[in-house]
């Protein structure tokens, strides 16, 4: 079978599978409700998330790094030797950093687009409740 074929029979097979979940999807409304398929925020989870991912930015600028010197001499050793190995490793180290450096920015995405989802939610409800306790409904309540 060639790389066409599978791939489309790949492809097929896929759009059967979603087809299928999405018509197994319980009528009923969009949105949730009380039924408990809504979108539940959880700031404790989100921030758990969140430092993780600063964990794991910070780890990768120093972790991630630690061979590039190291596989930079050895690539220009071989290299100048007539290796072709050498610049091989060379292709092999510049695309390494360049992939922990793409890690390295998108643990840095993630973490601060969490830092500003739980801080713009925060500001969200403090408006929210300042504004329905300043409301006439607030006197109906009481």
């Amino acid at each position: 079978m060639s790389f066409d074929e599978e791939w489309s029979a790949a492809r097929a097979t896929a759009a059967a599978n979603v087809s299928m979940r999405l018509n197994q999807a319980p009528a009923g409304p969009v949105g949730g409700g009380g039924g408990g398929g809504g979108l539940e925020l959880n700031q404790d989870h989100i921030g758990a998330i969140g430092s993780e991912a600063y964990r794991l930015h910070a780890r990768l600028q120093t972790d991630g790094k630690h061979a590039a010197t190291s596989s930079a001499e050895a690539a220009s050793a071989l290299a100048k030797e007539g290796f072709a190995t050498g610049v091989a490793l060379l292709k092999v180290n510049t695309t390494w950093e360049s992939q922990v450096k793409t890690l390295v920015a998108a643990c840095a995405n993630i973490s601060n687009g969490l830092n500003y989802s739980l801080s713009s939610h925060a500001r969200d409800e403090q408006q929210l409740r300042a504004d329905f306790t300043a409301s006439a409904i607030d006197k109906y309540l009481r």
